[in-house]
């Protein structure tokens, strides 16, 4: 459906994401990838969404000035909120450690800001995922991080993994918006644009 909508236009995918990306093919549409590196610092005072939202928007902030008329720029950012703190990337093995077992025996939500941008507009939706996960025990999260190795995972995981099949108990919202994109709110955006 998609394909034939998008004849005329290009979609850019701005995501050096395997799983971003994979979606994208699912979807059954033309697109391109085209990465940019930006440094994904926000300011220390924005709580929640608006961390998404900043980080969706200055992704797409790096193309500002090169998009054809023709071309939709897609960008987004994931993170895991608990105790309301951001926990993103690990840093390294303890941090990534230290993450997971905060999210031990515990509900915490994924947040995704997606933006879509042209060279004329700019919009950003947004999709918001409660997990819960099981108690973990510190044998499982190093076996987890051993074999698995989540670095480049917002909370230290990703849901399709070991840890999602053994560890989380319950899922309240879009299961592939945990994954990195919530593929449902972003194909119908899509079609209706």
């Amino acid at each position: 459906m998609l394909r034939n909508k998008f004849k005329e236009h290009k979609i850019i995918l701005a995501s050096g994401s395997p799983r971003r990306q994979q979606f994208f093919r699912d979807f059954d549409v033309d697109f391109e990838i085209r990465i940019k590196e930006i440094e994904e610092v926000y300011p220390e005072s924005l709580q929640f969404l608006e961390i998404t939202d900043y980080l969706a928007k200055l992704k797409a902030s790096a193309f500002d000035g090169e998009l054809k008329e023709n071309e939709i720029l897609v960008t987004s950012d994931t993170l895991v909120w608990h105790q309301n703190k951001a926990l993103g990337k690990p840093i390294d093995y303890s941090d990534a450690f230290n993450m997971l077992k905060s999210l031990s025996d515990a509900t915490h939500e994924v947040i995704t800001s997606v933006c879509f941008k042209t060279s004329k507009k700019e919009e950003i939706i947004n999709e918001i995922t409660k997990v819960t996960f099981s108690d973990l025990s510190d044998e499982a999260i190093h076996y987890y991080l051993e074999n698995h190795k989540p670095f480049d995972k917002a909370g230290s995981y990703g849901i399709q993994d070991w840890i999602g099949l053994t560890g989380i108990s319950k899922i309240d919202g879009s299961y592939t918006n945990v994954v990195g994109l919530p593929t449902e709110k972003v194909y119908r955006y899509l079609l209706k644009f």
